[in-house]
């Protein structure tokens, strides 16, 4: 059985879970974040998205193809952690909040592999980093930074009015998937220039969704790393007695979506904790976090679907995207083996 070689998962990936209180504190991790995605739990309040490299308090929203705005949600990135500021996006007195986190490389630096000079923040070990740049609006090649391909990732216009796109690598570079929405994958050679990203760059066309002249762009991208991240596919049953996605780690957080008109989820093991009350969250919806629900079980070494529900696992045959990151390895380099919920 290989080991993983990232022992302690929590030293690039965590999500944490706080109530608001309008008040200014940390938020505590193993390490400094470069990329926070926060949402309200207990009420209906859009996701909130910060990073390093656009900066602390400039928040762009997941559920909308809104700009970025100013926001006090997240206002540092600290050594230990995040600083929560007074925003009601992410501290409402009273209200329950959830974030994730990943850890890159702080504010990044220049990066000229591409044809379009961007600022990278890159963490190689886990697989993940973050790219800016602005649009030419000429086909061409940006540097993210990672030394490995990604397998997925996901782009923003940020200072303008643009759809979120997603590059998934089981969809493939003719297609993409809007974030802040709910369509089947959309064919268009002007988003990804019908091209596979490398090691060292990935593909932008002419839209206006990752390189319109003079806009500017972040992108999130992700490799699998391990018993650390897997970036795959699925293919459903509708069955209550659903497929088992074999990730090799006890996830610590899923995003799914179906290749049909259906909406993303993600679960995680924080919230409310254990099987086979899993509750979800919506990244192209504002919606407070679900009831009771039973349609995943997170495992010691992948996930289980356990309905015929939409959104994870309807319809014979419909494929289903996925990224997951681990709480804890299947095996580790200490030889502790991880335990299901």
């Amino acid at each position: 059985m290989a080991f993983t070689t990232i022992p302690k998962s929590t030293d690039y990936f965590d999500t944490s879970i706080w109530t608001g209180n309008s008040t200014s504190r940390l938020i505590p991790l193993d390490f400094e974040p470069s990329f926070v995605w926060g949402k309200a739990r207990s009420v209906a309040t859009q996701h909130a998205l910060f990073d390093a490299v656009r900066g602390a308090t400039g928040r762009i929203k997941s559920d909308t193809n809104g700009a970025e705005v100013p926001n006090s949600g997240v206002t540092a990135f600290n050594s230990n952690g995040f600083t929560n500021g007074t925003s009601d996006s992410l501290n409402q007195n009273g209200q329950t909040f959830v974030s994730w986190s990943w850890k890159a490389n702080g504010s990044g630096s220049a990066n000229t592999d591409g044809s379009i000079n961007s600022t990278v923040s890159a963490s190689t070990t886990s697989g993940f980093s973050i790219s800016q740049w602005v649009g030419t609006g000429s086909n061409a090649t940006i540097g993210h930074g990672l030394g490995s391909t990604p397998k997925c990732f996901i782009v923003k216009k940020t200072s303008g009015t643009s759809a979120w796109s997603v590059y998934h690598e089981s969809i493939g570079n003719t297609k993409f998937l809007n974030l802040n929405g709910t369509g089947e994958p959309t064919t268009s050679s002007t988003v990804w220039n019908n091209t596979s990203p490398t090691s060292s760059v990935f593909s932008v066309g002419t839209a206006d969704n990752g390189n319109a002249s003079g806009a500017t762009y972040i992108g999130y991208f992700f490799a699998d790393v391990q018993g650390y991240s897997k970036m795959g596919s699925y293919v459903a049953n509708g069955n209550v007695n659903g497929p088992f996605v074999y990730t090799g780690f006890k996830p610590a957080f899923v995003m799914i979506k179906g290749d049909a008109d259906e909406a993303w989820r993600i679960v995680d093991s924080k919230r409310l904790g254990y099987n086979v009350d899993n509750r979800y969250l919506t990244p192209n919806d504002a919606t407070a976090e679900s009831g009771s629900v039973s349609d995943i079980d997170l495992l010691s070494n992948g996930f289980k679907l356990r309905s015929a529900a939409g959104n994870y696992n309807s319809g014979s045959l419909y494929n289903y995207i996925y990224m997951a990151f681990a709480s804890e390895p299947l095996v580790s380099t200490n030889g502790n083996a991880a335990t299901a919920r």
